[in-house]
């Protein structure tokens, strides 16, 4: 697992992460066992957790979509050549 993020956008995931985790927290002392507070909750985790290890699983993800779809534009493109019309 390589960091696919840059130190900048860590810092802004760590800073938003713990902003949403503390808005959770203080909107589930208030009520509980609301749903909704409990996946800000687990958001606000994730942003953390990504800031810390400079690595986002969505970048990552989209970073491999765009190189196979880039691979099968080349094939489509060699198949052109290749077909007679």
């Amino acid at each position: 697992m390589r960091p696919n993020i840059s130190l900048m956008n860590s810092l802004l995931r760590i800073t938003a992460g713990l902003t949403i985790l503390a808005y959770g927290t203080a909107k589930l002392s208030k009520r509980r066992c609301s749903n909704s507070v409990l996946i800000l909750i687990i958001i606000g985790a994730m942003k953390v957790a990504e800031g810390i290890l400079r690595f986002c699983p969505m970048t990552a993800f989209c970073k491999k979509c765009m190189i196979m779809m880039e691979k099968h534009n080349e094939e489509d493109s060699i198949e052109e050549y290749i077909q007679p019309s």
